[in-house]
Order: structure tokens, then sequence, then C-alpha cells
């Protein structure tokens, strides 16, 4: 606890799972049915040789989270008993948020889009399941705004042998985006790599273009990959699958291999991008610049010079309170809330505690244990600058050339990312086809209805090399 703050301590350490069964080149955590490569978290001499780094770097996260002086965590066990996920989907979706896995750094200083360099430029990664001889059998898997590498945490009903994300068949990789708080390169990391001063709001603009290309240059250079079979994410993760049809879907991509005939081939050979569009829409945009200016009217800002010791967490939480309301639908918020009060009187006024106030405060205020104001205001603008038409002619030039298989997944119901731009991008990919999620939770269907979204990845897997 930090002057009422509670942080997660699992955010700030490498942990190692207490209880494992299994065998031969996978683990599995008990209970949880999930594959894990062995390489990754079964041997404590890697998290301890990281430990080092990951202290200074995730010390530095939870002094950004530090003091704050007019925000109390609300009594969190009273909370929980009140907003706990009771099956119909009002929670935050991400489970257990940790910084495992593995640590990729580039080996020169990289090259950003905008033409700035990033020096010792690194992604948090982890993988589950067992790489095949040819390297082939592999699954990339993107994750959301707020979310890292720990796909078991959030998709994890997906992941494991027989499942959609199947680790029999599959060698599955789950990087954390550029610019984010659990391992990667982003604010909370010290300048040029060493002790001493972070990057704060000095962090470079990062575009969803960097954040690929330099998960591109990890599967070949660090994990040997020779071709990916899928890609596949929602939301923003689904905007990085977009991307990687743009970067890696081609023959002409920079990052083609040969197969076996010797011929050039796709590094990617298939997509599936989930709730997301060709690029951000002036809605979305929109949407990310009000959350931002929460964070900005917070005092602490300072006028962009907010301090690390004492950051515009009051800002962020009203931010995130914004967020939940744009991934759910009114349909689910009436079903869930109502006009219910958490006591009787007052019926009306400032003083009337609504269920669904109170809901929001306490999603506002339990982000705060996970995330830091200057990652999210950072996030958010690498979100804004998805358009896969930049620099390429535009979307539809960007994608005529990229003939590999490409399943789009819509929601119904999603206000965020509405239905009509999964059907465009699904009329941009040349070999694209349309796939509808039917829910009433809005954009978390992705999350939520995992039941459909299984068995649409099942079905294209299967059905498409």
């Amino acid at each position: 606890m930090i002057n009422g703050i509670r942080l997660s301590l699992r955010t700030l350490r490498c942990r190692v799972p207490a209880s494992l069964v299994g065998g031969g080149n996978r683990i599995y955590t008990n209970g949880s049915g999930i594959g894990t490569d062995s390489s990754m978290i079964s041997s404590n001499h890697r998290c301890q040789a990281s430990a080092s780094m990951q202290a200074k770097q995730y010390s530095t996260l939870a002094s950004e989270l530090g003091r704050t002086k007019n925000i109390t965590m609300p009594e969190t066990t009273a909370y929980e008993r009140h907003f706990s996920d009771d099956g119909d989907g009002m929670d935050d979706e991400y489970g257990e948020m940790t910084a495992d896995g593995h640590t990729y750094v580039y080996p020169q200083s990289f090259k950003l889009e905008n033409g700035q360099e990033l020096p010792h430029a690194q992604i948090r990664y982890m993988t589950y399941g067992t790489l095949n001889e040819s390297r082939d059998n592999v699954l990339v898997v993107c994750h959301a705004l707020t979310g890292n590498a720990s796909l078991h945490s959030w998709w994890g009903d997906l992941l494991g042998p027989g499942l959609a994300f199947d680790t029999d068949k599959y060698f599955v990789v789950c990087c954390n985006i550029l610019g984010s708080c659990y391992g990667s390169s982003g604010p909370a990391t010290p300048i040029n790599g060493k002790d001493g001063e972070v990057y704060g709001i000095k962090f470079p603009d990062i575009s969803v273009q960097d954040t690929v290309k330099l998960q591109l240059h990890m599967l070949q250079d660090d994990l040997k990959i020779n071709s990916v079979k899928c890609v596949i994410g929602g939301s923003f993760g689904g905007m990085q699958t977009v991307e990687y049809a743009a970067q890696a879907g081609s023959v002409a991509s920079p990052f083609a291999v040969d197969d076996e005939s010797g011929s050039a081939a796709p590094f990617v050979r298939s997509v599936m991008p989930i709730a997301c569009g060709a690029a951000h829409t002036a809605w979305q945009i929109a949407l990310s610049e009000v959350q931002r200016q929460a964070i900005y009217a917070d005092p602490k800002w300072n006028n962009g010079n907010p301090s690390l010791d004492d950051p515009p967490t009051t800002g962020l939480s009203v931010a995130r309170q914004m967020g939940m309301i744009s991934y759910r639908t009114p349909r689910g918020y009436d079903s869930k809330f109502g006009r219910n009060l958490r006591e009787e009187e007052p019926a009306y006024g400032a003083k009337a505690n609504w269920e669904v106030k109170s809901y929001l405060e306490y999603q506002g205020y339990k982000f705060l244990s996970r995330f830091d104001p200057i990652t999210y205001t950072k996030l958010t603008e690498q979100m804004d600058s998805h358009d896969v038409g930049r620099g390429r002619g535009g979307r539809e030039n960007a994608l005529t050339s990229i003939r590999i298989p490409a399943k789009i997944l819509g929601i119904d119901s999603d206000i965020l990312y509405p239905l009509e731009e999964q059907e465009e991008l699904a009329k941009l990919f040349p070999n694209g086809e349309l796939g509808v999620i039917k829910s009433d939770a809005g954009h978390d269907g992705f999350l939520l209805e995992q039941d459909q979204v299984a068995e649409y990845i099942t079905e294209f897997l299967n059905s498409h090399d």
C-alpha cells in the first residue's frame, strides 16, 4: 500500500508458478490446462538472472504510481464483493497481470517511423507450447491497450491442449506492446538502458508500425521463426494484426522468406484481426483524446511535466472510467445496474450513491494498481497512429498485394469499433472474409464471448495452412 493506493507486487516482480505439473518441453499450471514453454518459467535461474533489471524498471513504475494526496482507495474487500464478476462480464477483463517472460533487446538503435531512434529497444514476450522442427507452427497473439504478454490471464480459456490455441499443435507467442509498462521499453525505462533518469514524458512517440516491426525482428532474430501460421488479436491487438499483414504478409516484404522449393513466401501466412478497423477514426481518436484530457486536467500533470513521484493518478482513474463505458453497451449497463442505489437515500443529487457510479469509481481506482498515467497517454496516442495506409499510398493500396487469408471478426453490439469497420476491412483484403460475434457486451465481446471466438479461430486455423 502506497499512500492509499494498493499496489499489486505481482506487477513488480519476476514470478515462478508455485505448482507445476507436466513434462517434456511443456509445463502446465496446475488446474489451468495452459501449456507453456518450459524454457520460460520453469527455470528459477532465468528468473533470477533478470531480477535485477526488472527490479530497477518496476520500482520506477511503483514510484510513478506513488504519492497520491487526493485519492483514497475504496475498501477493497467490500468493493470486490459487490462488483466481482458474476458471469455478466462487467469487470476488468484482464486477469493476473505480470511481467513474466523473455526480453528481446534490439542490437542497434531502433529507428522509429518518425525518424527518431530508440536505443536498447526491448520487448517482453511469453511463449506457450513447443516449436516444431521446421519452426513454422507459430501463432502470434497480440494484446489490447492495457494488456500484456500474459496471454493465459486474459484468453486462458482459449489456450491449452485441444483448445483454440492448441499447445499440442502450435507454438504460441504473445508480445508486450512497445511503450507499455509490462517489461517492454516505455516511459518507466531508464534512458539508454542505464541506471538513473527514466524517460517519463520524454519517451518518444511510437506508432503501431514501430511496435509490429520490432516484434517481427524478435520473431526472426531471437526465436529464429521460419514462418508464422497466423497472427490474431483484438482491439489494439487487431490493429497490430492488420499491420502484421501489411509488413509481412507478401513476398515483397523485407521479412519475406523462402519456402521449401526456394521460392519467396510471406513470413506471415494468415491473419485474424478482431474488433478493429483499417485506421483509427475521428470517433475513436476523440474518445482517446477526452481520456487524455482527463489526465491533463489533473493539476499533477503540471503542464506536461508530471512528477514521477507524485503523478496525476486522479486523471488516470477518470480516464479509465471513460474507457470502461465505451467498452460496453447501454443495454449492458442498464441490465447490470439500472437505476439502483447502494443506499435508498438520497434518491438523487450529488450525494446519491448510484451503483453504476460506485462501479466506475472502483474500476478507476483498481486500475491504478497496474498502470501509470504517462504510459496511458503514450499508448492511446500510439493507438491513434493506426492507419494501415499511411506511407503506403492509402489503405486500399496497402492491402491490395496482401493475398494471405484474412478472417476479420466484428461484434454486432460494438459502439467503439462498429461492425461497419470490420465489413470494410474484409473488403480491403483480397482474400478476406467476415465473421460476426453476437453479443450484448459491446467491444469487450472479443474477451467475453470466448466460445464464439474459439469456434471462429479453430475453424479458420483448420481450414488454412
